[in-house]
């Protein structure tokens, strides 16, 4: 069984929306992981840590939008560019898939998720895609969560777990770290 590891930079107040301040990140404090806190290498340690465990990516319609256009070509994403890419979609085409960068599955479902799940291979990684990791979660299908937790307050945008009446879900803190510019890292295991 393969497991599902959600990854990803969130405000004090739990939302992750727009946090580089690229293309389609319109909150309007889009950038907010580079504003404002003083560069701490150390800080960012988690997402190369990642790499060694990577052995696909999953991405929602849009964040896969966003940065499939990017990303083939970043130094700093360049480990990312043969894995294979799963984007989970009721709407995009096949011929909406950006060529060179890998092997890129379309799944049309959560059904379609649980069944790669049940497969061999590797962690999948999710980056972005917070609508899609609410779906997920609330299905019970995210395994991990590796988390950048930064001191600002947003009040407002995406947030990565939704609001919906459901039954609990258990974490177990599996490791911690506080950064001198108050990022916190945070990487909790979903108790099953």
């Amino acid at each position: 069984m393969r497991n599902l590891v959600y990854t990803g930079f969130m405000s004090l107040d739990g939302v992750v929306d727009s946090p580089g301040g690229g293309p389609q990140e319109e909150h309007r404090s889009g950038g907010w992981v580079f504003k404002d806190l003083e560069f701490v290498p150390e800080a960012w340690s988690l997402k190369g840590e990642e790499l060694a465990d990577t052995t696909a990516l999953m991405f929602g319609r849009r964040s896969y939008e966003a940065f499939a256009p990017v990303w083939p070509g970043s130094e700093d994403h360049a480990a990312y560019k043969e894995l294979p890419k799963y984007v989970v979609s009721t709407t995009l085409s096949e011929d909406a898939l950006v060529d060179g960068w890998g092997p890129t599955t379309i799944l049309r479902s959560t059904e379609d998720v649980a069944a790669l799940k049940e497969g061999e291979g590797g962690a999948i990684f999710i980056h972005g895609s917070a609508e899609l990791a609410r779906r997920l979660s609330d299905a019970g299908l995210i395994d991990q969560y590796n988390l950048l937790v930064f001191p600002v307050l947003l009040g407002a945008g995406k947030s990565l777990f939704g609001r919906a009446d459901r039954d609990k879900h258990l974490l177990t803190l599996r490791e911690s770290e506080s950064y001198s510019n108050g990022i916190l890292k945070l990487i909790y295991d979903v108790k099953r």
